[in-house]
């Protein structure tokens, strides 16, 4: 998945607004939402806040969890995730080069996060790419003896 399908599949996720526009429910494909009334609360997929939102149209509610004042040792955690993150592109990487070292052609890759396979699957493909081209650049008499028979 690229980063756009990545953005795509969040602005589903339902997120908290307050109107400051009176409507009544709407009813979509995805679902029903409303209605709609000033300074009362209402879920709306995050798509739709967006939009309301760079319309003037609403407020948006952070979710609770997202409230930093709540969570004690913030930046000891942040500095804590960078770490884990840093330590799981670390390995990543480690195994792809090995992966190209032994020069496989597939790999499994377990346990992966979206965001992981996002930072690293275009560059993985590139690369597979690459190392097939060279290859077949590499012995094109095999290639054309196997074709013949």
């Amino acid at each position: 998945m690229d980063a756009a399908e990545v953005e795509f599949l969040a602005e589903k996720e339902l997120v908290t607004i307050i109107p400051n526009f009176s409507l009544d429910q709407i009813y979509l494909i995805g679902g029903d939402l409303g209605p709609f009334n000033p300074g009362l609360p209402v879920e709306v997929p995050l798509w739709l806040a967006i939009n309301l939102k760079q319309r003037q149209k609403c407020r948006l509610l952070p979710p609770e969890w997202m409230d930093v004042d709540n969570i004690p040792k913030a930046d000891e955690i942040r500095t804590l995730i960078k770490d884990v993150w840093d330590t799981r592109i670390a390995k990543l990487r480690v195994s792809a080069d090995s992966f190209v070292r032994q020069q496989e052609a597939h790999a499994k890759l377990d346990n992966l996060t979206l965001m992981e396979i996002n930072t690293s699957g275009a560059f993985l493909t590139q690369a597979l790419n690459h190392m097939y081209k060279l290859r077949t650049n590499l012995h094109p008499s095999e290639s054309a003896e196997s074709q013949e028979f």
